[in-house]
């Protein structure tokens, strides 16, 4: 990498991802080594100093937090950390000493982006992070918590989504069109309301 001098190699299970990324990084001028790799973690056997984790977290579900952990802690040397970046929700008991009063409509909503958005999804809550990381024995020190920003960047994208109106509805359809403003704007308005949160935990071995 040109600014921090380092050897990079990126994972990733989506075939869009691989090639973009290998093109990308293909013209980059370089001495250092950078490779981008179609697999999942769990075939990822190399030993790395450092670990960056960005939006993958939230596709994996709970019966494998453990082993994710596990094999991160087991790759890192002894000095080794790991940024996990995920987005969060919390335990529904949780919400009233949050100040959140969840709706009928908070509801459905969340209905519909476990059905129509990431089926088969299953977002972590904060103290999840906690429990998993230290159990394969990674202690936390540092967590940001992102929420506002991630509101601005969910009325961002779709504030652009609706200037490409005509454009989105040639590629796909109005319906396509529909379904990714209402999951857009239902999400911004999941963070501005606390119910979703978005965060950077720092573990170190």
């Amino acid at each position: 990498d040109e600014k921090y001098d380092v050897n990079v190699i990126g994972i990733t299970l989506s075939r869009n991802q691989f090639e973009y990324s290998k093109n990308k990084l293909a013209g980059l001028p370089t001495n250092r080594n950078i490779e981008v790799r179609l697999q999942g973690w769990e075939e990822f056997e190399d030993k790395v100093d450092r670990i960056v984790s960005i939006g993958a977290f939230e596709a994996f579900k709970m019966e494998r937090y453990s082993a994710f952990f596990e094999r991160a802690y087991d790759i890192l040397p002894d000095d080794g950390r790991m940024l996990l970046h995920t987005i969060l929700m919390y335990h529904w008991q949780e919400y009233p000493a949050l100040g959140v009063t969840l709706t009928m409509s908070d509801i459905r909503f969340a209905r519909f982006i476990g059905q129509e958005i990431f089926p088969g999804g299953q977002l972590p809550a904060q103290k999840d992070i906690f429990k998993f990381g230290e159990a394969a024995g990674f202690s936390i020190e540092r967590v940001q918590l992102l929420q506002e920003h991630y509101a601005r960047t969910l009325n961002i994208w779709a504030a652009n989504l609706e200037a490409n109106k005509e454009k989105a509805i040639a590629l796909q359809s109005q319906e396509i069109y529909d379904k990714y403003m209402h999951y857009l704007t239902g999400c911004e308005n999941f963070f501005r309301k606390g119910i979703s949160n978005v965060g950077q935990f720092t573990l170190v071995k």
